[in-house]
């Protein structure tokens, strides 16, 4: 690898670090290890073609471009946390990749987002909340990185006041403050 291309790479890992809270070929080595998967079956269950998911993976690419592709790692992520603390099996985690794989990303509003994820003999109903905020920020993490939300939301903050809160909690914040304020808005 020359140096244009070493400089280019780093600067995309800096920038996948930016967007999703590290380098994608980190990320995804550790769902493929946490998972039991292989680099084939990721891209698959993302919706990614193989060299796309490899691209990404060696930071050729920067960004994930479709914000339903961004949904499937955070459902990913949450379902290998979850295999980590045992409580979902390998074979419930192969289930419920095959559920994200058809479901994740869609309207946040269809029945799909409301699916049920099995876990031994009763059904554990999937977190309407959570869903909803992760569609929004993955929408909104697909077309700026943090630094342009938030000079964004600097900009609106005199004249719009609740559209720059709105990009700083759904935009930069934590997954965690996004639901609070989800639910601190509903009815």
């Amino acid at each position: 690898m020359d140096a244009v291309q070493q400089e280019s790479t780093e600067k995309a890992r800096e920038q996948q670090t930016t967007w999703y809270g590290e380098p994608l070929g980190t990320l995804f080595r550790r769902l493929i290890a946490d998972l039991g998967l292989n680099q084939a079956r990721l891209a698959g269950v993302l919706g990614l073609s193989a060299p796309m998911l490899s691209q990404l993976m060696s930071g050729q690419r920067a960004k994930i471009g479709n914000p339903a592709v961004v949904q499937r790692v955070r459902a990913l992520q949450d379902l290998a946390a979850e295999v980590r603390a045992g409580r979902v099996s390998a074979a419930e985690a192969t289930g419920a990749m095959d559920d994200i794989r058809r479901t994740a990303g869609g309207n946040v509003l269809s029945p799909a987002s409301t699916t049920t994820r099995s876990s031994g003999a009763s059904a554990v109903p999937a977190n309407p909340s959570k869903r909803v905020v992760r569609e929004i920020q993955a929408l909104l993490r697909s077309v700026s990185d943090a630094a342009e939300i938030q000079s964004a939301a600097r900009l609106l903050g005199d004249s719009h006041p609740e559209l720059a809160e709105f990009l700083r909690v759904y935009g930069v914040a934590r997954t965690r403050e996004a639901i609070e304020h989800y639910e601190s808005h509903q009815g």
